[in-house]
């Protein structure tokens, strides 16, 4: 099978592009063939890996017609896209061959692609996307205050819905964004849900080899329980709400807390100017930004952390970073938002807050549960590493290139002999 990589861009700038490295690296060994088409080939940013023999198209560079071109002219059997900025450059790549869609967060589903409401507090909304949410826009406070923008936010979003009916299949990571576009009126049999692989291969040792806070019977403390966060430094990612509980955190466990911030975004001078404030106030309190990590750094700073925070305001589509620090057996402590109880089970690999509304209060309480008592923490930590280790990339693909199948499968009953000429 010839299988199509459709996607904004070809460089590793977040999530979707990892997971897509990883499935490339599925589809290949599977004894397909791969191909990427984007629209920008952004830099500072390391490259998705490709297969040596594999063509990559990027519309920015050699224009969008000959990319389309070129893309035509490799005779896809199938397209996998991921999203494009722009819609009918994305309408023209559903014209070669079949295609299916991975809707990664809000596609076609919200003005702002947030699909939460700010006012009178942050919460996720249920609405189904159409014109009376440009009614509630202003008033809930979904998004920015530029009218020109909010209408060709609207207008955008409108015609990516449009176009994702046109896709024989959209695959969502979890039942909580199924949902999203059954409400939109997609018929059942056309929203697949597949959870997203770990792709990080290393994990750490059993339970017991993690250096746990110890008392010091000469301060009469004890060492900090170390907290992570990893994300976007956006309002909408609670980190700003993480800093604001961490001097009730300290108070409920009676110890120091060090927390360190991995990540960066427009909020993130505010936020190390709220941590310098809390500091001066608390002297338990630790706090540490270090930037975008890449992998290996990554790796060291869930290894060298006792508990993953996620306080995300908003409806998270899945939350891969959870399980991915759970292959270090790192429990996890968030709101009950998204996709995030579909992966974090109460009491088995960590705590989950209320999440309608979240609140510091209940996001403390959950963090506390984690770490208060060392036998609870130890089963959670086992509990963070088994159910990580079932978000496979080899189930991930046993899954994904079965809907692969079911997408083809028509073409291929019908035009025989142009699948034969292809091979």
């Amino acid at each position: 099978m010839r299988i199509a990589i459709v996607n904004a861009n070809c460089r590793k700038v977040g999530g979707v592009e990892t997971y897509l490295e990883a499935a490339i690296r599925g589809i290949s060994a599977a004894g397909h063939e791969a191909a990427f088409f984007c629209e920008v080939n952004g830099s500072g940013r390391q490259p998705i890996q490709m297969p040596a023999d594999s063509p990559v198209w990027c519309a920015s560079e050699i224009g969008p017609k000959p990319a389309l071109q070129a893309l035509r002219a490799w005779r896809p059997d199938l397209i996998y896209a991921h999203g494009l900025s722009d819609p009918a450059l994305e309408a023209e790549t559903q014209r070669i061959a079949p295609a299916a869609f991975f809707a990664h967060g809000y596609y076609g589903a919200c003005i702002s692609g947030e699909k939460t409401t700010r006012l009178p507090h942050s919460e996720p909304c249920g609405r189904r996307f159409g014109w009376p949410c440009v009614l509630h826009f202003y008033p809930h406070r979904c998004g920015g205050l530029n009218p020109l923008t909010m209408w060709s936010d609207f207008q955008r979003q409108s015609r990516r819905l449009q176009l994702m009916r046109n896709y024989r299949v959209t695959i969502t990571a979890s039942e909580h964004m199924r949902s999203e576009y059954l409400r939109q009126g997609f018929p059942p049999e056309t929203v697949r849900t597949i959870p997203l692989p770990v792709t990080t291969p290393e994990r750490s040792g059993s339970p017991q080899e993690r250096a746990l806070p110890e008392v010091n019977p000469a301060l009469g403390q004890t060492s900090p329980w170390r907290l992570l966060f990893v994300g976007r430094m956006e309002s909408l990612k609670g980190a700003s709400l993480l800093l604001e509980v961490l001097p009730r955190v300290a108070s409920l466990l009676g110890v120091p807390i060090r927390l360190t911030l991995a990540g960066d975004g427009r909020e993130r001078a505010k936020l190390e100017a709220k941590a310098i404030e809390l500091r001066s106030h608390a002297s338990r309190l630790e706090i540490s930004f270090t930037g975008w990590l890449e992998h290996e750094n990554l790796v060291a700073a869930y290894r060298d952390s006792d508990l993953l925070v996620m306080p995300s305001l908003w409806p998270e589509p899945f939350g891969l970073v959870g399980i991915e620090a759970g292959m270090f057996s790192l429990p996890v402590a968030a709101f009950a938002v998204g996709g995030i109880p579909e992966w974090l089970k109460e009491g088995v690999n960590g705590h989950l807050a209320p999440g309608d509304a979240p609140a510091p209060e209940g996001l403390a309480t959950a963090i506390a549960d984690c770490l208060r008592d060392r036998q609870e923490y130890d089963r959670l930590r086992s509990g963070a590493l088994t159910v990580a280790k079932q978000f496979t990339l080899a189930n991930h693909m046993r899954q994904l290139l079965r809907v692969f199948e079911t997408v083809v499968a028509p073409c291929d009953q019908t035009a025989p002999d142009e699948r034969s000429a292809r091979q």
